[in-house]
């Protein structure tokens, strides 16, 4: 039995660049795109209407930015979608903000069609990093000095090892192999995690572990 596609809300105050991403979405058999918005205040509107899988979300939109949006998404909705946020450039202090916030992940605007389909894709199994160097190299450049939290000393071992894992962007699958174990193992740590470290997902934990030092950020 197939699984039903995925589905997917564009948010961007350009209408071409909205045409273009449906073009390349719907030619996929799995990716369906169930709304639009032009601003971030219409983006939380049709999410709240369409309840999609996945958002695809610019920062720098008027009205409501991307950020905000996000923020309001995360915050109002009992079971969020997934948000990718959009942006022209890689150091985009917005987008460093929305990661924290919640956000699963960014993609540059200048991404290919197959990278594209292939980030809604990853971000939809919820189970991988996306774009972990990227990620890494946001929060090294804008990780904010702050003393070591608690959560740190709570890891277990297993668990230390099982984020370092995650911020290499392994998925689930990936990380049992690599430590000898089994899945179900792999998902009670990465919830463990999660809940120590205060993270709506594994973006956000990966952000927490650089802001706390606890990788080797050089």
């Amino acid at each position: 039995m197939s699984r039903p596609p995925v589905r997917i809300v564009l948010a961007d105050d350009e209408r071409m660049v909205r045409t273009a991403l449906r073009v390349i979405l719907t030619a996929e058999p799995d990716l369906e795109v169930v709304g639009e918005a032009a601003d971030g205040a219409e983006a939380v509107s049709v999410v709240r209407e369409t309840r999609p899988d996945v958002v695809l979300m610019d920062v720098r939109m008027p009205r409501t930015d991307g950020l905000r949006a996000t923020e309001q998404i995360l915050a109002t909705l009992a079971d969020p979608p997934r948000i990718v946020v959009l942006t022209t450039f890689e150091n985009d202090s917005y987008v460093y903000d929305a990661l924290r916030a919640g956000a699963a992940g960014f993609l540059l605007k200048r991404a290919d069609a197959e990278e594209l389909v292939q980030a809604v894709r990853l971000v939809a199994r919820s189970d991988s990093l996306l774009f972990p160097a990227a990620v890494r190299a946001l929060a090294v450049g804008h990780a904010r000095a702050c003393p070591t939290p608690p959560w740190v000393a709570r890891l277990t071992v297993r668990e230390s090892e099982v984020l370092r894992l995650m911020a290499a962007g392994l998925t689930n699958a990936e990380i049992a192999r690599r430590m000898g174990v089994g899945p179900a193992t792999v998902k009670t740590h990465v919830a463990a995690v999660l809940a120590k470290t205060g993270a709506r997902d594994r973006t956000q934990a990966v952000i927490a572990a650089y802001e706390a030092g606890f990788m080797d950020a050089r």
